[in-house]
């Protein structure tokens, strides 16, 4: 069983910054691939970046690719996404979600935290 826990979500001008963290708990943390998701407003679930186990293969939908960054540090059971240079069109509720086979889509996932909001202002 694995429990996650979103952290670092706020309100934040255009062009600026932000730093989720997902923590979380269960031994066998270390062996899920990890992803990040996001949910507007009136519209679908969506995925933003994934990291592998061992942190050595990452994947970025297009639109957050050079501004976003992906990764893990198994020790602190914790996955990170920095954001920057972030747009309003970012504004959403961001979810990180572990399973054994990860990928894009969210059914693979076993697991889903709670979602943090993420509010871009122009």
């Amino acid at each position: 069983q694995v429990q996650l826990v979103e952290s670092g979500g706020g309100l934040v001008q255009a062009g600026g910054s932000l730093r989720l963290s997902c923590a979380a708990s269960g031994r066998t943390f270390r062996t899920y691939t990890v992803g990040w998701f996001r949910q507007a407003p009136g519209k679908e679930r969506e995925f933003v970046a994934v990291i592998s186990w061992d942190g050595g293969t990452t994947s970025y939908t297009d639109s957050v690719k050079g501004r976003f960054t992906i990764s893990r540090d198994n020790a602190k059971k914790t996955v990170y996404l920095q954001m920057n240079s972030l747009k309003p069109e970012d504004t959403a509720v961001y979810y990180c979600a572990a399973g054994l086979v990860g990928g894009q889509l969210a059914r693979p996932y076993d697991y889903w935290g709670q979602g943090a909001q993420v509010t871009v202002s122009s």
